[in-house]
């Protein structure tokens, strides 16, 4: 595996070493039959680099990619950061107020994005945002580009056109921000993660070396490219090591197992419902034919855990990180699963302590409360919000990290997860802010207010569904089949309320602050409405 000084810990010098140490052998492979040589990495982004010079892309500007996961988004990761600028992935599934938001906040003026998100770019406010050129991947529809109105609309293949040789000279540092990804606010919008170049690398570094990789595994990625886990945990960490990707567009369940068949994979991610939507597949005399070793997954459901790995002859390695604060321990290969366990802290890098969340006081083995890190060496954590300083501040109390979720020490030192704080809601393997959702559902002329919490969902692995408490305007009381298409029309579909109660008011405290606990231990009632699984398949 690539082993750099910290002061080397870039994304551009770790493609630059691979592509001289492994030139034409081949790195990637998407399912639509493309492929990136490790050399193609290092020349291809060198030349996008140079058209992104031309259209005035430098040092601290963002790059903004709202793509599917394709061979071009690393290509744009690249050449962003050989300009030293930053590169902004966001969620496709992403419309309306949510992509507002972080197409806004990103200040990015140049976008890449796929052909048949246009429209869904197109229906936003643009004018309230910096955008002023959008490159395209894929055939573009006609009339797709002129509602883009006088921002220039080009074929990203265009940047490649003239080479290299007119790149500017920029080295980027490992405590530059590579990249900004963006989380799920609990009691705002969506923030966006300042990641430095040396956050990135660490990520893939320490996933490389618990799963032992070496030039000789094949990586399989059917997670988005626009998240931390496959985009630096996985194809960085594949790069690392020398080791080839699969890469295809996205998960599905009952496509796994050919998929790693055909691709030959040896190790590969599984995150929140997916390792449980695999299992319930319907077993075959067939499933350990396969060559995979190793999966790192959670979370792991002890009705499963045991069975899924002796069925696929694999086994699992479980975990404990954040965006934010990287990965801060993994389980030992040679340990006994156990549903829960993330292992013990990689106390080279971090320290992390349980406290009660009330008084940050820390507590004893055994105990729960919330977890807190902190970094031992610089840029290997995030650098804070973009241009949100009081969210890194509230974020950042008593010289911890505050990552609210809920956590035990046993006494192995042995980090156990137990549940989350703070109020955002997993979904479908997408962690939603409940302040976004409110704020698309406030929308409505029929809706004073509205609550939105997770209720655990009838599938295990510790996943929700939204419930959606709503006070109607006087005289007005939407149907709940109309709430739910008004907010298909403004939301990603994992984000849509499968749950809504009308209710004549929430509950707050004397500050005004509704009293979300409350509204959450009351679950499913009577007169909840479901809208079963209608919601999810939107």
């Amino acid at each position: 595996m690539l082993e750099l000084a910290k002061n080397r810990w870039t994304v551009t010098e770790v493609i630059r070493e691979q592509a001289k140490r492994y030139g034409e052998r081949e790195f990637l492979r998407h399912e639509d039959g493309s492929t990136l040589s490790f050399a193609d990495l290092e020349n291809r982004s060198a030349a996008l680099a140079a058209g992104l010079a031309r259209l005035g892309v430098k040092r601290g500007d963002r790059v903004l990619a709202f793509l599917f996961n394709h061979p071009s988004l690393l290509l744009v990761l690249a050449a962003a950061n050989r300009l030293g600028a930053i590169f902004v992935p966001i969620n496709t599934e992403l419309k309306g107020a949510f992509l507002q938001h972080q197409v806004r906040n990103s200040s990015a003026r140049v976008v890449v994005a796929d052909a048949a998100l246009l429209p869904t770019l197109a229906a936003i406010d643009l004018d309230a945002c910096a955008v002023e050129t959008v490159l395209t991947v894929g055939t573009v529809e006609a009339g797709h580009a002129t509602a883009f109105g006088r921002r220039a609309v080009l074929p990203l293949d265009a940047m490649f056109e003239r080479g290299a040789s007119s790149t500017p000279a920029v080295e980027p540092t490992a405590r530059d921000i590579s990249t900004v990804i963006y989380t799920s606010g609990t009691t705002g919008p969506s923030k966006g993660v300042l990641m430095p170049h040396a956050h990135c690398y660490l990520l893939g570094r320490n996933l490389a070396r618990v799963l032992e990789l070496t030039e000789d595994d094949i990586y399989y990625v059917c997670m988005p490219l626009f998240h931390t886990n496959a985009l630096f945990m996985q194809v960085l960490g594949s790069l690392l090591a020398g080791a080839r990707v699969a890469l295809v567009r996205r998960f599905s369940a009952s496509r796994w197992l050919d998929d790693v068949r055909r691709y030959r994979a040896t190790v590969t991610n599984a995150l929140g419902v997916m390792p449980e939507f695999i299992y319930r597949q319907p077993p075959t005399p067939y499933d350990r034919d396969n060559s995979l070793r190793k999966i790192m997954a959670v979370p792991i459901a002890r009705e499963w855990g045991a069975d899924f790995e002796a069925r696929f002859g694999v086994s699992f390695v479980q975990g404990f990180g954040l965006t934010e604060s990287n990965i801060l321990c993994y389980t030992s290969p040679d340990e006994r699963l156990e549903p829960g366990c993330c292992g013990r802290v990689l106390d080279e890098w971090f320290e992390v302590k349980i406290v009660d969340p009330e008084t940050d006081e820390e507590l004893p083995t055994g105990q729960a409360g919330e977890i807190v890190v902190r970094p031992k060496h610089p840029w290997c954590f995030m650098a804070g919000y973009l241009d949100m300083p009081e969210r890194t501040v509230e974020a950042w109390r008593n010289l911890w990290f505050h990552t609210g979720d809920a956590g035990r020490f046993d006494e192995r030192g042995r980090l156990f997860f137990i549940d989350r704080i703070k109020d955002c809601i997993r979904r479908r393997g997408e962690n939603i802010s409940s302040y976004e959702v409110e704020q698309v559902l406030n929308t409505h002329p029929a809706v004073a207010e509205s609550a939105v919490v997770g209720v655990p969902s009838a599938v295990p692995g510790g996943e929700e569904e939204i419930k959606a408490y709503i006070v109607s305007k006087p005289g007005a009381k939407p149907a709940p089949e109309h709430l739910v298409a008004f907010c298909v029309e403004r939301m990603p579909r994992f984000a849509v309320p499968r749950y809504i109660e009308f209710v004549d008011e929430l509950p707050k405290t004397e500050t005004g602050k509704v009293k979300k606990q409350e509204l959450r231990s009351r679950g499913i009632t009577a007169e909840t409405w479901d809208g079963g699984e209608t919601t999810r398949r939107r």
